[in-house]
C-alpha cells in the first residue's frame, strides 16, 4: 500500500546527494564545435525524468548463479557469422562487381568486431583480415555509439566503415547463444556468386597442361621407414661358366623407397678386385626385357592429334592408361630365405639376414620361419689359417698376437666381465670349495684344502688351512691363476682349454698340476650363487635334476610312496636326510660311495648316469623342512628387516595395508605368502626376497598357512613401533670359512612336495 501523496509523507529525492553541479553540454573537439552532454543533462549529471539512457554495450538478461562481469562470464566466446558484401569494379570489361565472402567475429567480452576473409587461390585481390578486432562504430550521425549483440543477426546488414555486409548465416554455438537471449533467428541464406569467378574457374577446369604428369606421394613412405634397412645374405652361383666359381653377396633392401643395392664379400687372396658395390642402388626389375626406345615409357599416353602442331593444336590423352608400360619391381612380400631372385640376368640365393629382417618380417607379415640355408661347398681349394705352435715363451695368448700383427700387442682382457663379476659389496664373485687330495699316501689322506674359483677373470687359487701338530705347513698350495685341464698337447696350434666355474662342483674330480683333487663341500654363497643361476651351472638347475629322478623313479611310484611313509613314523611329511639318500642310492640315482671316501675316483667311473653329490645337495636344499630353518630367533630376523627398511628411508607401511586389505576379499585379515610377496613388490619395498621369505616364517599364520598381515606389517614397522638394532652380517666372510664346520646342513628333507614336484600329484599320507 502506497503512502498518501501529501506534504511530509514522501521521501526527499537530495537525500544523500553529493553532486549539485549542472552538467556540461557543449565542448570543443577537432576545432569543432558539439553537444556532449546530452546523456545526462540533469543536476549532478543523472537523466532526466523522461530521459532514457542509450545502452553504451550490450545488456545480458541476468541469469542463475554468481553475477560475473562481461569479460569474465563470456572469456574466450566469440559469436561467428558468415556474410559477404559486394565490391564495385571499375574500368574493366570482363567484370563489374565482385562478390567477397568473409567471417564476422563478434567478441562478447568487450563487444569488439573482427572481420577476415578467407584466403582462396589465385584470387587477385589481398585477402585476410579486412578489419581488425576492436570496438566499431556505428554510421553517422550515430557515430558516438558502437554496435552491440543486438545488432547481430542472420538477415541483417552492417555498414562497417562504409561497407554494407550482409549476414547469411551463422554456427551452432552462436545459434544456440542467441536463442537463449530470445532473439528470433532468420533463415539463412546463400551468397550470390561471382559472375567471374565462375568464369575462371570453368575455364581452368577445361585447361589441359602440355606435359600432364601424375603426382605421386611418396614423403609418408620416406618419413616412417628412412634409414630403415633390410639386410639379406645371398650367393650367387656362377660355377657352371668357365673360371666361374660361387660368390657371396649382401643384399640391401631400403624401405624408404624400395631401393636394392647388392654388395658382394671379397674373401682375402681371392685374386678379384674390391668393387665397393656389385649393384648400385635402384629399383631392380623382376622381368627383364630388351632396351625400350626413348618415349616409351611414360606415364601418359598421346592417342590421337587433332588439328596442327603448336598454336591450336590438340591432344587426346589415354586417361585410362590402356597403353602404358608397368613394369614389376621387387618389394618386402617378395624376399624370404631360399628364394631365387632375377638380378639383371642372373640367379641370386637368399640364405640368411639379420635380425632387424627378422623382427620386421614378423611383425609385418607374420612369419616366424627364418631357417639358415647352407651354402653348397665350393668346388675351389680352402685353407684355413693355422698358427704356429706354441713355443713357451710367456702364455699362450701372449705369443699367439706375436703372430697377428708386426707390431705384436698384449692380450686385451675382458673388461666387461671383469667390471660385472669383481667384489661389490657382499657380493664376492667367488666360489670356494672344500677339497681333499685323491691319493693312497696315509700322510695326505687327511689334508683338507680351500679352492677359490675367482668368477671375475676365471682364475683359481688352493688354499691349505693350517693344522696343528700335523706336520704340515699350511698356507698357499696353488698361486692364483688359469689352471690348464690334464691330457693336452704341450705345444699345439690349438689353444689350451682351462678349468672353467662349470667345472666345480661337490663331487667333481679335478686335476691341478698332476695334484688330483675331489670336491666334497661348498660355502654357502657358493650354493646361492649356483642356484641363482641354473642356465650358468646345469648341476644346480633343478628341473633338470628332478626329470632324472622322475625317468627313474616314474614306474616305481607306490613303492617311493610307501617308503617314505615308513621312514616317517609321525605323518609329519618330514624324512631325515640319510633315507632321502638311501632311496636314491636303491634306484640306482647315487654312486654307491661317499665323496669322503678314498676310493671315490675309481668308484666313479664305474658307474654313469646317476647323479653328482651337488645335483642331490641341490634337491636336499630345495625341499628342506621348514623347521631347520629355527637358527635365528624371529626377534632378531625382525631387527634385521626394520634395519634394512630404516637404511634405505622406507615408511610407506600406510600404503602397503591398504594394498593388502585390496587384496584380501573376505576382510578376514589374513592373505597368502604369494599375494603378499606380490604388493611388497609392486610397492618396490626395498627388502630383499630371501630376507622377506625369512621373517614371513616367522610371522602369525592361521591353520591355512596364511599370514595376519596387520600384525606382520606392525612387526617391520620401524617408524611406529622399533625394536632395537643388532648389529648382522648377512653371509658371512669367505675368508673365515675353512670348510671344518657344516654350515645350513640340511638335515630333513620334506618329502612331500618332493613327490608332488616329481609325480604331480599331491601326496595323500592316508
Amino acid at each position: 500500500m502506497a503512502l498518501p501523496f501529501l506534504p511530509g509523507n514522501n521521501f526527499n529525492p537530495s537525500l544523500g546527494k553529493t553532486k549539485h553541479h549542472k552538467s556540461h553540454h557543449f565542448d570543443v573537439c577537432n576545432e569543432t564545435s558539439m553537444m556532449v552532454g546530452e546523456a545526462k543533462p540533469g543536476i549532478g549529471g543523472e537523466p532526466l525524468p523522461f530521459q532514457k539512457a542509450k545502452p553504451r554495450t550490450s545488456k545480458f538478461p541476468k541469469g542463475e548463479g554468481s553475477n560475473l562481469p562481461a569479460w569474465v562470464a563470456f572469456d574466450r566466446q566469440v559469436l561467428c557469422f558468415d556474410a559477404f558484401y559486394q565490391e564495385g569494379v571499375v574500368e574493366r570489361r570482363e567484370e563489374q562487381y565482385r562478390i567477397r565472402k568473409c567471417k564476422i567475429y563478434f567478441y562478447l567480452e568487450d563487444d569488439s568486431i573482427q572481420v577476415i576473409e578467407p584466403r582462396f587461390k589465385n584470387a587477385g585481390v589481398p585477402q585476410g583480415t579486412i578489419i581488425r578486432r576492436h570496438r566499431v562504430p556505428r554510421p553517422p550521425p550515430n557515430d558516438d555509439d558502437f554496435y552491440t549483440v543486438e545488432d547481430f543477426n542472420v538477415g541483417n546488414e552492417l555498414n562497417l566503415y562504409s561497407k554494407v555486409f550482409k549476414i547469411t548465416g551463422c554456427d551452432d554455438f552462436t545459434h544456440n547463444f542467441l536463442k537463449k537471449l530470445g532473439v528470433r533467428i532468420g533463415q539463412p541464406a546463400s551468397a550470390p556468386g561471382d559472375p567471374y569467378m565462375g568464369y575462371r574457374k570453368a575455364m581452368d577446369e577445361s585447361m589441359q597442361p602440355l606435359r600432364p604428369y601424375e603426382k605421386y606421394d611418396s614423403l609418408k613412405q620416406f618419413l616412417d621407414h628412412d634409414r630403415h634397412v633390410l639386410r639379406f645374405f645371398c650367393y650367387w652361383d656362377d660355377s657352371e661358366n668357365m673360371f666361374g666359381d660361387q660368390r657371396q653377396m649382401v643384399m640391401h633392401y631400403f624401405l624408404a623407397d624400395d631401393t636394392i643395392e647388392i654388395r658382394e664379400v671379397i674373401p682375402p687372396n681371392a685374386g678379384r678386385d674390391s668393387a665397393p658395390v656389385f649393384v648400385k642402388r635402384g629399383k631392380l626389375p623382376k622381368n627383364i626385357d630388351n632396351l625400350k626406345l626413348p618415349g616409351v615409357v611414360t606415364d601418359r599416353t598421346v592417342l590421337n592429334v587433332f588439328g596442327p602442331m603448336g598454336h591450336g593444336g590438340r591432344y587426346i590423352l589415354d586417361s585410362l592408361k590402356t597403353g602404358s608400360i608397368c613394369p614389376e619391381f621387387y618389394k618386402d612380400s617378395d624376399l624370404t630365405l631360399g628364394t631365387a631372385i632375377n638380378v639383371w640376368g642372373r640367379k641370386f640365393i637368399l640364405t640368411d639376414c639379420d635380425e632387424f629382417t627378422r623382427e620386421y618380417y614378423r611383425t609385418k607379415f607374420g612369419v616366424n620361419e627364418f631357417t639358415p640355408l647352407i651354402m653348397p661347398g665350393d668346388k675351389g681349394a680352402r685353407f684355413n689359417k693355422e698358427f704356429p705352435p706354441y713355443n713357451g715363451f710367456g702364455s699362450e695368448e701372449d705369443s699367439l698376437c706375436s703372430c697377428m700383427s708386426l707390431l705384436p700387442k698384449p692380450p686385451k682382457r675382458d673388461f666387461i666381465k671383469f667390471m660385472e663379476r669383481d667384489r661389490r659389496g657382499m657380493d664376492s664373485n667367488v666360489l670356494r670349495f672344500l677339497a681333499r687330495m685323491d691319493t693312497e699316501k696315509p700322510i695326505d689322506k687327511d689334508r683338507r684344502f680351500i679352492i677359490s674359483y675367482f668368477m671375475s677373470d676365471d682364475t683359481l687359487l688352493v688354499f691349505e688351512p693350517p693344522v696343528r701338530n700335523s706336520g704340515i705347513i699350511g698356507g698357499k698350495f696353488l698361486e692364483r691363476g688359469r689352471v690348464k685341464k690334464p691330457n693336452q698337447m704341450p705345444y699345439s696350434i690349438e689353444l689350451s682349454e682351462y678349468y672353467t666355474a662349470q667345472d666345480l662342483y661337490v663331487g667333481a674330480l679335478v686335476n691341478f698340476n698332476k695334484h688330483k683333487f675331489v670336491l666334497i663341500d661348498a660355502d654357502e654363497y657358493a650354493f646361492r650363487y649356483m642356484e641363482q643361476q641354473p642356465q650358468e651351472f646345469p648341476k644346480c638347475n633343478l628341473q633338470m635334476v628332478l626329470e632324472k629322478i622322475r625317468s627313474k623313479l616314474s614306474q616305481n611310484m607306490e613303492d617311493v610312496r610307501s617308503f617314505f611313509t615308513r621312514s616317517d613314523g609321525t605323518g609329519s611329511g618330514v624324512s631325515d636326510y640319510n633315507s632321502f639318500r638311501q632311496l636314491l642310492m636303491q634306484s640306482g640315482l647315487i654312486k654307491r660311495c661317499d665323496p669322503m671316501n678314498q676310493n671315490y675316483s675309481k668308484i666313479a667311473e664305474e658307474v654313469d648316469g646317476s647323479l653328482t653329490e651337488q645335483e642331490i645337495m641341490c634337491v636336499a636344499r630345495h625341499f628342506a623342512s621348514g623347521g631347520q630353518q629355527g637358527g635365528m630367533d624371529a626377534q632378531k630376523l625382525v631387527a634385521i628387516a626394520q634395519e634394512q627398511l630404516r637404511k634405505r628411508n622406507y615408511e610407506s607401511f600406510n600404503n602397503l595395508l591398504e594394498t593388502m586389505q585390496h587384496q584380501d576379499r573376505a576382510k578376514s585379515g589374513f592373505i597368502s605368502q604369494e599375494a603378499l610377496r606380490t604388493v611388497f613388490l609392486s610397492n618396490h619395498v626395498p627388502l630383499p626376497d630371501d630376507m622377506l621369505r625369512a621373517v614371513l616364517a616367522t610371522a602369525p599364520t592361521n591353520e591355512n598357512g596364511e599370514v595376519e598381515y596387520g600384525e606382520f606389517l606392525r612387526s617391520i614397522n620401524w617408524r611406529d613401533f622399533p625394536v632395537p638394532p643388532m648389529q648382522y652380517q648377512p653371509v658371512h666372510t669367505d675368508e673365515d670359512w675353512k670348510g671344518t664346520v657344516a654350515n645350513n646342513e640340511v638335515t630333513s628333507v620334506n618329502y612331500f612336495a618332493l613327490l608332488e614336484a616329481i609325480f604331480g600329484k599331491p601326496f595323500n599320507s592316508e
